[in-house]
């Protein structure tokens, strides 16, 4: 008797090729640990970050940058990444918003996703997900 055979997904192709290098990616997370190593990720992949411990000074920086992409942590104080998004709606409208959490909450998922959210990643995530997913949200942003 034959042993089935497996089928085996291929990796996602790293992103350095596929010109993101003036991109940058603003990140939002409480966690220094979270926010070094998702800078360090995505500046792996040729992404330009600027980083951010809280959400009152990249709301500073929204005021007078062009943000395409935002990298958001949900459970933040004194703002949640919820909120941040809200105020994100009416500030920045076409800004394509990645969420990553620490905690599966499918309700905040649905509740992200309802309001537009490009993306939810449960952390630790998939770095060639992730990546992926950072270059789709710029390439939807027409950038």
């Amino acid at each position: 008797m034959r042993a089935a055979k497996r089928r085996v997904e291929p990796r996602l192709k790293p992103l350095r090729a596929n010109g993101f290098s003036n991109e940058i990616v603003c990140l939002v997370d409480d966690d220094p640990s979270i926010r070094k190593s998702v800078a360090r990720l995505l500046e792996s992949a040729g992404f330009k970050v600027q980083a951010f411990s809280e959400p009152a000074p990249f709301l500073k920086y929204l005021a007078d940058n062009l943000v395409t992409v935002v990298v958001l942590d949900i459970w933040m104080e004194p703002m949640t990444g919820l909120e941040l998004m809200a105020e994100l709606c009416s500030k920045s409208p076409s800004t394509r918003v990645i969420f990553i959490t620490g905690h599966e909450d499918p309700a905040a998922e649905a509740t992200v996703r309802a309001a537009g959210a490009f993306g939810f990643l449960i952390k630790p995530f998939d770095a060639d997900v992730f990546l992926n997913m950072v270059g789709r949200a710029f390439v939807s942003a027409g950038a």
